[in-house]
């Protein structure tokens, strides 16, 4: 089958992880008879670079035209770079969160998995772990706080800034369903996560998950407050299968998530419409200081083509051999620096690449 899939190197390890998910892409084109055409997309500090702005039409024009989206990392260091002297709509996150409402990619999936062969890099005591845990976090994407009204003032001589929170029935209704759909699919679970006990936005969002979860008897909905579930990341992960909740919260646990598996290095995230149109990236961020020094983890990224194929392109048998390729490399010892341990064979980025494209067969 032809696919055109849209590549955004990005900023700091970006090109360097985008470069062996690509090794790896092209090797399932190879081992199943595909044809990926790529168009490399800016984005970022490297469209401020070349356009003076994070985010073009043109970007989003070709973003559009493409069956997916595959970027790599966005940013620089907030000290140093020049990025960073710009006012805040002209910034690198400003391009990504402009390309997300674009796009209207509203539903954030971010897997949270506890590979065995990295249990000693997971922080939580061997009793919390048990037999490991597997969870979905699904965040809304494109309403809440990020996308409020903003603003700051001075009143009486004080700075003063604003902003504003806000979901309607609708936005918290679509990635609803998906959670409980994505929910039906895996262990039947899902919790909704809120600040029900102080924000308005958050009993609309609890009264709204109620009524979807309606629909869908086979599948248990349970409540719970942020602050909680921040505990319970860290008290009892496996209680979790799907963790439905808003932007910002979504944007906090996720990060927390990842921390449980052992390195951010490992985890991959999608972020899809209405369609099957979907823009995956790693959870993890640039990390300037390593760039191009041939350190970076690239499994994110990989394992975010994988989620590419399965949920865009729907090559679920090929997305299945991406993710057991990387099981074997790791099963079979090698690490990057990230993920090292004893008795392990450390190698770069671009070797890590080379094995996990090797490890792909039917």
């Amino acid at each position: 089958m032809n696919f055109q899939i849209g590549l955004i190197p990005g900023d700091g390890i970006g090109p360097e992880i985008v470069r062996e998910a690509k090794k790896v892409l092209d090797k399932v084109c190879e081992v199943y008879g595909h044809t990926f055409t790529y168009t490399e997309l800016l984005l970022g500090g490297a469209s401020i670079d070349a356009h003076g702005v994070p985010l073009t039409e043109e970007t989003i024009s070709e973003a559009k035209s493409k069956d997916a989206v595959l970027m790599g990392s966005i940013g620089g260091d907030a000290k140093t770079s020049p990025w960073y002297q710009l006012e805040p709509s002209k910034r690198p996150e400003a391009g990504l969160l402009g390309i997300r409402k674009a796009l209207n990619l509203f539903a954030n999936l971010r897997p949270a998995y506890l590979y065995k062969e990295l249990q000693a890099a997971c922080p939580l005591r061997e009793d919390i772990i048990g037999d490991g845990f597997d969870m979905m976090i699904m965040r809304e994407l494109t309403g809440g706080l990020y996308f409020g009204e903003r603003k700051t003032v001075e009143e009486n001589g004080v700075r003063k800034a604003i902003d504003t929170l806000t979901y309607d029935e609708h936005e918290i209704r679509r990635i609803a369903k998906r959670a409980f759909d994505i929910a039906r699919k895996r262990r039947g679970k899902v919790t909704s996560v809120d600040k029900a006990n102080v924000l308005d936005s958050s009993r609309l969002w609890r009264a709204v998950v109620d009524e979807v979860a309606g629909d869908y008897p086979d599948v248990t909905l349970e409540h719970m407050l942020v602050d909680n579930c921040a505990m319970q990341l860290v008290r009892d992960p496996k209680q979790f299968d799907v963790i439905l909740t808003e932007n910002m919260f979504g944007d906090i646990l996720s990060d927390e998530a990842s921390m449980v598996t052992g390195s951010i290095g490992m985890l991959s995230s999608a972020s899809l419409n209405e369609t099957k149109f979907g823009l995956y990236e790693p959870s993890h961020g640039s990390a300037p200081d390593i760039a191009g020094q041939d350190k970076a983890n690239p499994i994110a990224t990989i394992l975010s083509a994988a989620m590419m194929l399965r949920y865009s392109l729907d090559l679920d048998e090929e997305a299945g051999a991406v993710e057991a390729a990387v099981q074997k490399v790791l099963t079979e010892g090698y690490r990057t620096g990230d993920i090292m341990s004893q008795g392990c064979t450390l190698v770069g980025t671009g070797k890590m690449g080379d094995l996990i494209a090797e490890a792909i067969t039917r």
